[in-house]
This record gives structure tokens, sequence and C-alpha cells, in this order.
């Protein structure tokens, strides 16, 4: 993949301070941390976009047509905002702020994100996190699926001074009901200015990511949009500059090599080209009452 993110070395627990790209896509901006040049995957972690945060002015919204995947699973985390999931397997929900839609894509599915047409209308905000989780490779073939959890059903807990959202796994005492494929652990975390949060224990791989405010991780300034990614089993003591919201995340590592091209991850290279094929050539079922597409880019 072009334009990847860089890094820079840490200190102490900080292995590395990853800096994403950036993509201005006029009413907002993406930035891409992973895959980054230094390290493709955290845990299970492959993918870590953070969207926004802005507002949609009235007559705009997110439009990503209908596009495939396999190998993965997606889950679009919102701060603010809405949008509208839709996928091949007939499914059709609100992503509101807090909850988690978790869709696994294994051997291929089909699935469209866009601003609802109320939002379309009277415009709207919107900022929050996509990522993706690659599978086992046990399960890399496995059928495609989804599941929603309510915003009522994700623990949410005062832990110290610092507010949690668990999204996946188990942390800081607490367990999320959200079904992953390995051991995963995924957290949104607001720190108020001063005060302090160590990162969970016994998590093989873990990064923290700025979604908006700074910290310092040890002796390590992390400023909004980039990740500290700590070294191989490591805890870490973090510490807000200003209110900060964070994303904390990661878990075992996945056995084998991972290859991503376009919306596929594999590990196999024949396999990825299959899926080329297979889209090139509309054999993925489609999201039913919706004939727009994203071709495979050249």
């Amino acid at each position: 993949m072009a334009n990847l993110a860089t890094g820079t070395p840490g200190r102490g627990a900080v292995e590395l301070v990853i800096t994403p790209t950036e993509a201005d896509l006029g009413q907002f901006s993406v930035r891409r941390a992973l895959p980054s040049v230094p390290r493709q995957r955290i845990g299970p972690f492959i993918f870590f976009d953070h969207f926004g945060p802005t507002h949609l002015e009235p007559g705009a919204g997110v439009d990503v047509r209908p596009h495939p995947h396999i190998g993965l699973a997606t889950v679009t985390y919102l701060f603010e905002g809405e949008l509208l999931h839709r996928d091949s397997l007939g499914y059709e929900q609100l992503i509101r702020p807090g909850a988690v839609n978790w869709m696994t894509a294994g051997r291929g599915i089909v699935h469209s994100e866009r601003t609802p047409a109320n939002l379309q209308a009277t415009g709207s905000p919107l900022h929050g996190i996509q990522i993706w989780v690659a599978l086992p490779e046990e399960l890399e073939d496995t059928d495609p699926g989804f599941v929603h959890y309510p915003a009522s059903e994700i623990p949410e807990f005062q832990y110290g001074s610092a507010r949690i959202g668990l999204i996946a796994g188990s942390a800081f005492g607490h367990v999320s009901p959200v079904q992953t494929a390995s051991p995963t652990f995924y957290a949104a975390v607001t720190l108020p200015a001063g005060e302090t949060i160590a990162t969970p224990e016994d998590v093989a791989e873990c990064g923290i990511y700025v979604a908006s405010g700074a910290i310092a991780v040890e002796d390590n300034q992390v400023e909004s949009g980039r990740l500290a990614l700590l070294r191989p089993g490591a805890v870490a003591s973090v510490k807000a500059s200003e209110t900060s919201e964070l994303i904390m995340f990661g878990g075992a590592p996945l056995t084998g090599e991972r290859h991503i091209v376009w919306n596929f991850v594999s590990s196999s290279r024949a396999r990825i080209e299959q899926a080329k094929s297979d889209w090139r050539n509309q054999k993925f079922d489609p999201v039913p009452g919706d004939d727009t597409f994203i071709p495979l880019p050249d």
C-alpha cells in the first residue's frame, strides 16, 4: 500500500510513536495510523483510520458505496454522528456513538456506509474510528457475519479518574460482550487534564491513539493524531496534558504473514487475486436494493 504512516523510536516502555498519513476529503480529514512503514499490525489490528471531527453541511454526507472485504472483521466506532450500515447479508443498521457493529468478512462480504438521509438534509457532526481486525488463518474463509451491540450493552465505567468504554476484550476488571476471533483488547478512554492511567496488564501488544488532546506516555509526548506503540508486554503510565480522548487497543499477535490489497486481507496472495477477480466479475453477493459499487482500483 502506498503512502504508509511513519514512525519514530520511543523511550522506555514506548517502542514507536507513529505519525499517520492524512487525506483531506473535503468536509473532513482521515488519518491512517495502520498499516505503517515500521509496523503492519498491533495485536490483530491491521488497519486504523481516524476521521473527523467535523460538522457536515446540509446536503453533504458520507457516501461509501458497496465494496467487498475478505479475511477480516471491521468496526466503525463513533464519538459523534451517525452512519447507516447495509450489507450483502441483508442487515441494515444505524451506527450511533458508543455502539459496536462487528462485521466479520470471512470468505467475503459487501457493505456500504452512508450518512442517513435525514442528517444529510440537516447537516450533522462526524467523528470516529474505523478499524480492521485480521482473522486467524483458520478463520480467514469462515462464513461472513454481522452482530450489533447497542451502546447500552457496552461496558462503560469509571476507572480512577478515567471514563472507559470497553469496546471489546477484557481489561480494567471488566469484560465486553463483543465476540472476537482472537485475544483482542479495544477501549475508548476519556482522561481529564492532569490525570493518569496505567495501560492494562497482560496485553501482549498495546497501542495508544490520541483522538483528541495530548498525553505523556512516560517520557514520550504524544499529540493528537499520534499513536504510541508499547514494547511487547509493557505496562506504561499515561498522563493527560489536557482532557484527552484515547483509543487503547491491541492483543495477541497473529501467526503468519498478512497481505493487504485494497479492501482484502489474507495470508495467501492467491486468495487475494481470487477476490480481486471475483469482484471484477461481480461474483460477490450484492447489497440488496443497491446496484451501485466501488470498482476495483487499477
